[in-house]
């Protein structure tokens, strides 16, 4: 690792991906180097809107929100490296695959969504990823998937 790593908090990322409640589903990403690799922070609490419904006295976290949240945690890196906050900077996916669920992610989780590029470039729209989620070191869940990094024109 390089002095180089640059951190989005919620600001920052607010102003490169358009998500928002209730689906923002990364509160910070860390370690970003470059568009290679970073690492996205989710603090999983109850009060989350899934929750009531997924499953009532049993609360887990959906896995396409797990999924999801890798994805944001991507996009915010594509976006820290190619400095494009406040560019209205979408994001759509086009595929997932080797999705596998390891572990139930659980509130009171600190889910640690590491992610890197596989294949994507400066100026590219189709950009591939890896990703990794963790709680506590422990895999809960691993994919590969396929996005389209989308700069409207004003």
């Amino acid at each position: 690792m390089t002095s180089d790593l640059k951190t989005a908090d919620i600001g920052l990322i607010q102003r490169i991906i358009p998500h928002r409640y209730p689906f923002l589903l990364v509160d910070k990403v860390v370690d970003i180097d470059g568009y290679q690799s970073a690492t996205g922070i989710k603090n999983v609490t109850m009060n989350e809107p899934h929750f009531q419904g997924h499953f009532p006295g049993h609360p887990i976290m959906p896995g396409v929100t797990i999924v999801e949240a890798m994805a944001q945690s991507a996009a915010v890196m594509v976006g820290v490296a190619l400095d494009l906050a406040d560019k209205n900077l979408l994001v759509y996916f086009m595929s997932i695959d080797k999705c596998k669920f390891r572990r139930m992610v659980v509130p009171g989780d600190v889910l640690q969504l590491k992610v890197s590029t596989t294949r994507g470039k400066p100026g590219g729209k189709v950009w591939k990823f890896a990703g990794v989620a963790e709680v506590d070191g422990e895999m809960a869940c691993e994919v590969e998937f396929t996005a389209m990094m989308d700069l409207p024109t004003a």
